[in-house]
């Protein structure tokens, strides 16, 4: 979940995940699915659950979609809760889907796309995450950890045409 004004809480430990874990994880995931479900369609959260869902869609070689869940509904409002802006792709009707994000804690956002894609009339639809950061069960995680977690394409952010390490993680990153 990225947010803004987000910050991990560092007592719970920081994991930095680099573009090779991030690729192996992407990997071992997709091969996990494979062994026990064959989706025709993958389906991304965004924003951050776009970049492993369109790895998982590439591996598994399967279609890829996007569907915005988020608590974040303008610059500077943050939600409670996620809600589901946009519509579900129209593809999922009558698929298998996979849904995969990036982390879940609470699982608040897994089932809010759940529900929008059975509303859309997907077949079956599963949930896969790269790293389980909750009590929440999805049916498919690459890690466990209760650690915040930081990733290669959030770690920096774009500031006047420089990369500039992001400030919701400072402190918390190596110089």
């Amino acid at each position: 979940m990225t947010l803004a004004g987000y910050r991990p809480d560092p007592s719970r430990g920081v994991l930095i995940v680099d573009w090779p874990l991030f690729g192996e994880l992407s990997r071992a995931l997709a091969l996990k699915v494979a062994r026990t479900y064959e989706p025709e369609i993958v389906v991304g959260i965004a924003t951050a659950g776009v970049v492993p869902g369109a790895a998982i869609a590439a591996i598994l070689d399967r279609p890829f979609y996007s569907i915005l869940v988020s608590r974040r509904f303008s610059a500077e409002r943050i939600r409670d809760t996620p809600a589901v802006f946009g519509a579900a792709p129209p593809e999922v009707r009558g698929k298998r889907a996979l849904i995969v994000d990036e982390t879940c804690g609470s699982g608040d956002t897994l089932r809010l796309a759940v529900g929008a894609l059975v509303n859309a009339g997907a077949k079956e639809v599963r949930t896969a995450v790269g790293f389980k950061t909750g009590s929440y069960e999805p049916d498919y995680h690459g890690l466990a950890t209760e650690s915040a977690i930081v990733l290669p394409w959030d770690r920096e952010i774009l500031v006047e045409r420089d990369l500039v390490p992001n400030p919701k993680y400072a402190g918390l990153l190596p110089d």
